[in-house]
């Protein structure tokens, strides 16, 4: 594969390009790990920047019917849009649907906007291993607004944070008052929360469901990225496309202040930092997995703590040992 000719092809827009350069960052195999840095690292020398928004909330409350009346909403106001979705993996099988194109009907078919589904590979935090380097890929392409759809599995789904720029958390009417908004995790790393399907007969609901969040968002500790109030609480309908505009003004007004008081900035470089730190404790994993003498060390201690032989703890402790002596 030529790589220069590829990273070319990504930066002039190029659709099969770009798919196929998120193909191989998502590679796990090694020589396409060793292409996938050659290819960042020519990416990273065109200085594009896209506004990163992750998106979280829980199954059903409507995340691919907002990405794709919210997506529509901003190439009609002249921007490209990217969408990164990641589909939940069988812990059985291992196989995702990948439906998310199906779902984003419309979105699909605009040649402003690029939807590209992953799958969890049962990584944990709603987002793939190597997500944020295809973020990396689609700013490149020349995208005003990469859209990270997660996985949707709770309060706990808090990695996305580390790869965006902002943070929303879509919620259901009734979905909880204001002591469920309250809970540490996903609700104190959110930068919008936006209550969805505010129509027909649930409108007072999302009504009384944002009232019960915004007084939540009151009772957490103040963030030093953020201005006076925020963050904030809307309803939003993606169906009704009502409250979509209001939203993305909030989003700019957010964005434009952490650029001027530069968190936005520093953010980006503590993600950085936090990447790195991840790629190498997950490379330190794999090699212990791989190696002959260290793999056959780690089989034997783990074998040992299965029969009951050794605690986990002292288990760990040896292996470490080993490895740091």
């Amino acid at each position: 594969m030529d790589i220069h000719a590829l990273a070319q092809s990504v930066q002039l827009g190029e659709r099969r390009a770009l798919a196929r350069a998120i193909t191989l960052v998502e590679s796990a195999r090694a020589d396409h790990r060793a292409q996938a840095a050659e290819l960042l690292e020519l990416l990273s020398l065109s200085g594009r920047q896209a506004l990163r928004i992750g998106l979280s909330g829980t199954p059903g409350v409507g995340k691919s019917t907002f990405i794709e009346s919210f997506g529509m909403s901003l190439i009609a106001q002249g921007m490209r849009v990217a969408v990164l979705a990641v589909d939940p993996s069988s812990t059985r099988s291992g196989g995702s649907i990948l439906g998310d194109k199906t779902r984003m009907d419309r979105l699909s078919r605009v040649p402003e906007a690029f939807i590209r589904p992953s799958p969890s590979q049962t990584h944990l935090g709603g987002v793939t291993r190597r997500s944020r380097e295809a973020v990396a890929v689609c700013e490149a392409a020349g995208f005003d607004v990469v859209l990270i759809e997660t996985v949707g599995v709770g309060q706990s789904e808090t990695m996305v944070a580390q790869m965006a720029d902002l943070f929303v958390l879509l919620l259901a009417p009734a979905g909880g008052d204001e002591l469920q908004g309250v809970k540490r995790g996903i609700m104190e790393m959110a930068d919008l929360i936006l209550i969805n399907k505010a129509d027909g007969d649930l409108k007072p609901a999302a009504t009384r469901t944002m009232a019960d969040y915004a007084g939540a968002l009151r009772l957490l500790r103040k963030r030093a990225q953020d201005p006076e109030d925020f963050p904030k609480a809307l309803a939003v309908s993606a169906l009704e496309e009502n409250g979509l505009q209001t939203a993305w003004d909030e989003m700019s007004a957010l964005i434009a202040w952490r650029r001027k008081h530069s968190f936005f900035d520093r953010a980006r470089a503590e993600q950085a930092r936090f990447w790195f730190e991840e790629d190498v404790r997950q490379a330190l994993l794999a090699r212990l997995t791989k190696v002959g003498p260290l793999r056959d060390t780690m089989s034997d201690l783990s074998d040992a703590v299965a029969r009951g032989d050794m605690t986990p703890a002292l288990a760990a402790k040896q292996m470490q040992d080993l490895l740091f002596r």
